[in-house]
């Protein structure tokens, strides 16, 4: 295993109990570059070839006032695997945050739990205060990677296969772009939307293999929203108005406090992929939050969505959590109850029908992408430590007959967002793995770690040691070569 490590980063971070600066939220500070790893259990599975990508929040600089997990700055470790072996680097996105605060030496910027004028610099995102980390999403179209942050900052371009930074998306618009863009792999089109508090509330665009935004149109809104995620299907694009936004009247105060409104519906907007304001489809179903969806698709008359449900989206405060009681419970799966639910949007009646899937806490569900925008009868997703947000297993739902495989970690070992990866010359949809991240709290250690999706209850089948111990992160993509190389081709 040789590593080749970059030049060292300013970095002012010191050592914390904070429940996110600590453990298996530990920052990772260096970047590295590993030739080979060293397979530590099984074998890097031959019938693999792609790139694992994941975003991490991983802060350099000392808080300015009260840390949230979200406010780290962006980190992509990434996982190269061809004729069963496997590379490794890590590398910090460079957004005009990180550069700013790289030359200050210092953090420039508060955080989500902050109060106005806690920032010593106006922010770049969408909402103006806040710092632009990139740290949310990452996601690979025509051949580059995209890092986003959920609150509408730029569209950070990376090379997915060295890591080098390629600055912002030149087709980024005014006003920003959401985490999780979503791409059809078929025409090349990648789809997106941005958020905001300024009317109409939201737009909505599509950008081509070639990198141009060919459609960009308003959705309009009743009034400033806090959407998450947005959901494809052949013909449809579906964003969402939910009934989680923030309190109006404080929001005249600059002060950003998010409540439940559940006297309101939820509301689907349904546009064509190219369609015009004018041409959307609204439907209502119940009060709730969902921050993701798993796929949806097109069945005669009816669009399908599939999703996490939150039946408490205002959570209880652990108290027992002391001064961090309010910033567990609204990361902790297990106090705002996320379930995976089904939707379905009928276009002849303009109804709404809905099904529970499962009663299991559960989110961060992965499909295998091969069945994105098309019937799919398996969901792959993550269970949590009550209380936290750390990945400690796995359940694979079948949602046909609702039969469930569940694989627990061992006690102080932390997994990853982990994408299902098809076999090469796969023919059944989970004939696929799970490529994934462990994070070692007894060992102090990470590793690269492999499931067999078809029965996860197995655990891992092979692990690979990484050259330190990376920092619990959020969202994940995976790039089969075959595309990468298809779309550099193309360009």
């Amino acid at each position: 295993m040789q590593i080749t490590r970059e030049a060292p980063l300013k970095h002012t971070l010191e050592p914390s109990n904070h429940p996110y600066l600590s453990g298996p939220w530990t920052p990772c500070h260096e970047e590295v570059t590993v030739d080979e790893l060293e397979v530590i259990e099984g074998e890097i599975p031959p019938d693999i070839d792609g790139i694992y990508l994941r975003n991490t929040e991983n802060p350099v600089h000392q808080p300015l006032g009260r840390h949230h997990p979200f406010d780290g700055d962006a980190m992509v470790h990434q996982v190269n695997i061809s004729g069963g072996k496997a590379s490794y680097r890590n590398r910090y996105v460079r957004t005009h945050c990180f550069d700013q605060e790289q030359i200050a030496g210092s953090a420039l910027w508060g955080g989500l739990m902050d109060p106005s004028g806690t920032s010593k610099r106006p922010g770049f995102g969408a909402h103006g205060g806040l710092k632009d980390t990139g740290s949310t999403d990452i996601i690979v179209h025509a051949g580059i990677a995209y890092a986003t942050f959920y609150q509408c900052g730029e569209a950070w371009m990376m090379d997915p296969v060295t890591l080098e930074n390629l600055g912002k998306a030149p087709w980024g618009p005014l006003d920003g772009v959401s985490a999780h863009p979503k791409v059809d792999e078929e025409t090349g089109e990648m789809m997106f939307f941005n958020y905001g508090v300024h009317a109409p509330y939201m737009h909505y665009g599509v950008v081509d293999r070639a990198g141009k935004l060919v459609h960009y149109v308003p959705i309009p809104l009743a009034g400033p929203r806090l959407p998450h995620d947005m959901a494809i299907t052949k013909n449809w694009s579906i964003l969402n108005d939910m009934p989680l936004y923030w309190d109006a009247d404080l929001l005249k105060r600059d002060i950003h406090a998010a409540r439940i409104h559940d006297d309101e519906p939820t509301r689907f907007a349904l546009i064509p992929r190219h369609g015009q304001p004018e041409d959307i489809r609204w439907f209502e179903a119940s009060p709730t939050y969902v921050l993701h969806w798993t796929n949806a698709h097109e069945d005669g008359d009816e669009v399908v969505l599939e999703g996490y449900y939150q039946d408490k989206p205002m959570p209880d405060p652990i108290e027992e959590m002391g001064k961090y009681s309010h910033m567990m419970a609204y990361v902790d799966e297990h106090s705002f109850q996320s379930k995976l639910h089904r939707w379905r949007f009928n276009l002849k009646t303009g109804e709404t029908r809905e099904e529970r899937l499962t009663d299991r806490v559960v989110e961060f569900g992965m499909i295998n992408p091969d069945y994105l925008m098309r019937e799919s009868r398996y969901v792959w997703s993550t269970t949590t430590k009550p209380g936290w947000f750390l990945f400690n297993g796995y359940v694979r739902h079948d949602t046909q007959t609702g039969e469930e495989q569940v694989f627990e970690l061992p006690e102080g070992v932390y997994a990853s967002e982990s994408p299902v990866v098809p076999k090469q010359g796969s023919a059944k949809e989970d004939d696929a793995y799970l490529v994934t991240f462990l994070i070692d709290e007894n060992t102090g250690t990470s590793e690269l770690a492999i499931l067999d999706a078809s029965d996860v209850t197995k655990g891992p089948i092979c692990r690979a040691k990484l050259p330190h111990k990376i920092s619990s992160g959020v969202h994940s993509t995976w790039v089969e070569r075959e595309q990468l190389e298809m779309d550099l081709a193309k360009k």
